[in-house]
C-alpha cells in the first residue's frame, strides 16, 4: 500500500523547507531596526510608529530624570551599536550626542522636535531660582534667551515628533515604508483624539481657577496649548536650587490669588512642594508626569496614557468634568 509513505515523503520534503523559513524568520527578527532613543517618552514614540520592525533602547528609562542622567561607558557601546539615534534636542539631551560620539556612531541622528514652534524662557519664568547652567538643556536659545525643551507636552508638537520619527524610520529602512507611514496615521488620529480632548475638558473652566503649581518648570508648552498657567519653584532642571526669595514670593502670589492646586512630579523631590503647600493652604492635586512615563503598571506608561493621567489630576484639582478615559 503506497498511501501511509506519500505523508512521509512529503514530510521529508518539508524539513527543508520548514527549516529554511524557520531561519529567515530568525534573520527577520535578529535585523530588526536598532534605536537608541534618549528617554522613554521619546522610546514610547519610536515604538509606536516602529513596531515590530524596531528595537528600541532607552537610555532614561520610567520614572528616572534625565535631568541627573549619569550614563555608563555600556550606555557608550548600545548607542554606538544603533542604526538610528533619536533625541529631543533643544539643549534637553545633549549628552545623549556625546554618548554617540564616544560610542563610534556613524549613523544618523533624529532631531525629534525640529520644525516645532518653541518657547524661550524670560529672565522672570522661574519665581527666583538659579539655573544650573551645567545642564545642557539650558544652553538652547532662542533670540539669545534659553529655549524651553518640554515640547512634548503640547500633543500639538509630538504630531511633529511622529512624522518627523516616520521620515526617519523611513529612511533607514525604505522596505518598512508602509508599515511606518500606516502606523504614523494611525497614531497621529490618536493624538488628534488626545488634543481635542483636552482641549474640551478646560474650555468652559473659568480663567481664574485655571492656575497650578508644578516642582518645576516643565509645563509651559501645556499651558500655551490648553489655557492653564503654571507657577514653579524651579526652573527646566530639576537640579535647579530655589532661592528663599524666590519661594516666598511665589507663595504670596499663590495666596493672593487663591491657586487652588499644587503637584508633585514624578521624577521630582516632593519636599519643596509639601512647604509651598503647607505655607500657601494649596492642596496636593496629585502627581504628574513631566519628563517621564511610569513603569509598565502605572497610569502613565505610554506617552497617550501619560498625557491623559496629567489631564484627569488637573481637571480634578481646578473642578473641570473629569474626563472619562
Amino acid at each position: 500500500m503506497t498511501t501511509p509513505t506519500l505523508p512521509r515523503r512529503f514530510s521529508a520534503r518539508l524539513r527543508p523547507l520548514a527549516a529554511v523559513l524557520l531561519l529567515a524568520s530568525g534573520l527577520a527578527h535578529a535585523q530588526a531596526l536598532e534605536v537608541a532613543a534618549s528617554f522613554s517618552v521619546l522610546g514610547d514614540l519610536v515604538s509606536q510608529v516602529g513596531g515590530e520592525r524596531v528595537k528600541v533602547r532607552t537610555l532614561v528609562g520610567p520614572d528616572a530624570d534625565a535631568h541627573a542622567f549619569q550614563p555608563r561607558p555600556s550606555d557608550a557601546r548600545e548607542v554606538g551599536g544603533a542604526a538610528l539615534v533619536v533625541v529631543n534636542g533643544l539643549g534637553f539631551d545633549d549628552w545623549m550626542l556625546r554618548l554617540a560620539r564616544a560610542g563610534g556612531f556613524k549613523g544618523k541622528v533624529v532631531v525629534a522636535s525640529d520644525g516645532i514652534p518653541t518657547l524661550a524662557m524670560s529672565a522672570d519664568d522661574d519665581h527666583g531660582h538659579h539655573h544650573d547652567h551645567g545642564h545642557d538643556h539650558d544652553r538652547a536659545e532662542k533670540g539669545g534667551k534659553a529655549v524651553d525643551p518640554h515640547a512634548w507636552q503640547d500633543v500639538g508638537n509630538v504630531r511633529r515628533y511622529v512624522a518627523n520619527i516616520a521620515d526617519a524610520l523611513t529612511a533607514a529602512d525604505p522596505a518598512g515604508a508602509t508599515a511606518y507611514r500606516d502606523n504614523a496615521a494611525r497614531y497621529d488620529a490618536e493624538l488628534q483624539a488626545l488634543d481635542s480632548e483636552i482641549r474640551s475638558t478646560f474650555g468652559a473652566l473659568p480663567a481664574e481657577r485655571r492656575k497650578v503649581v508644578s516642582s518645576h518648570a516643565a509645563f509651559a508648552y501645556f499651558g500655551r496649548a490648553y489655557g492653564i498657567e503654571f507657577l514653579a519653584p524651579v526652573g527646566v532642571s530639576n537640579n535647579a536650587e530655589p532661592t528663599a526669595k524666590g519661594v516666598a514670593r511665589l507663595i504670596r502670589q499663590l495666596k493672593a490669588e487663591k491657586v487652588p492646586a499644587v503637584f508633585i512630579e514624578n521624577v521630582a523631590d516632593p519636599r519643596l512642594i509639601e512647604r509651598i503647600r503647607s505655607e500657601s493652604g494649596a492642596t496636593i492635586g496629585g502627581t504628574l508626569y513631566s519628563d517621564a512615563l511610569s513603569a509598565a503598571d502605572g497610569p502613565a506608561p505610554s506617552y497617550v496614557k501619560m498625557m491623559r493621567a496629567n489631564l484627569g489630576v488637573i481637571a480634578n484639582a481646578l473642578g473641570a468634568p473629569t474626563p472619562a478615559n
